[in-house]
């Protein structure tokens, strides 16, 4: 059984990842951060559905954490599978945050920053002994790293560099026969920086070629996909997953 470790996965696009993933038979380490109940629930709902999963406290902006995980997730690959190495990590974890060039603080920056682009540079890096040779690495970015919006631009700037970290990661762990890859999701209705109202909502449909707005499971039925043998030659690609948008 193939292993994915998925950040963010209690929620939103991450337990869509987890649940579609365990769907396709891969064994599911998913991680939460502030709240427990949500990742056990994710869990217990795989479990019931016949999959095998299990959920890990992690902060992503909290990088000297790191070492301690990566234990953290040897124990359990351990433990529940019985073997010392993974197969996939998805860096899915993030927050968003409104707030245009003009008034954007050096907290906000800097906690964009240590979320979006350092903890999965650091993450990766601490993870790399447990991952399998002929593994695969998947970065969720941002259709806002291509289309400029007004307020986002911390964001999306951290968003875009993980793109170019993806194509760099590709390079250097080629030898391994790690593939990178990130997919970058249109406008999905998540809880993601406040969810979306419905005036908002309106107006992101009607800027996407399809009519609406994306749901969860459009993406984490894309991860699912691109982790599978059958895409085993698709490495270094930003894969925009939105529908449409701003086309």
């Amino acid at each position: 059984m193939d292993i994915v470790v998925i950040t963010g996965g209690s929620r939103g696009l991450g337990a869509s990842i987890a649940a579609q993933c365990a769907r396709n038979g891969v064994g599911v380490i998913l991680t939460y951060n502030s709240n427990p109940q949500a990742g056990e629930s994710v869990v217990e709902s795989i479990v019931a559905d016949g999959g095998k999963a299990a959920a890990l406290k992690l902060d992503v902006a909290d990088s000297a954490s790191f070492p301690e995980f990566r234990e953290r997730v040897r124990e359990v690959l351990s433990n529940v599978w019985g073997r010392a190495d993974f197969n996939a990590l998805v860096n899915n974890a993030g927050y968003g945050l409104y707030d245009r060039i003009e008034t954007v603080t050096e907290a906000e920056f800097d906690g964009l920053f240590r979320v979006h682009l350092k903890g999965p540079f650091f993450l990766t890096q601490a993870l790399l002994p447990l991952m399998e040779d002929g593994g695969h690495i998947i970065k969720v970015t941002s259709a806002t790293s291509r289309v400029a919006t007004a307020g986002v631009a911390p964001y999306a700037s951290f968003k875009g560099g993980l793109e170019v970290l993806t194509r760099y990661m590709a390079k250097e762990f080629g030898e391994r026969g790690i593939r990178a890859n990130s997919i970058a999701p249109g406008p999905i209705r998540t809880e993601l920086g406040g969810g979306l109202n419905e005036e908002f909502e309106t107006l992101l449909a009607s800027q996407t070629a399809l009519g609406r707005v994306g749901e969860p499971d459009d993406v984490g039925g894309m991860v699912a996909s691109l982790l599978s043998d059958a895409n085993r030659w698709i490495n270094a690609q930003n894969i925009e997953v939105g529908g449409g948008y701003m086309i």
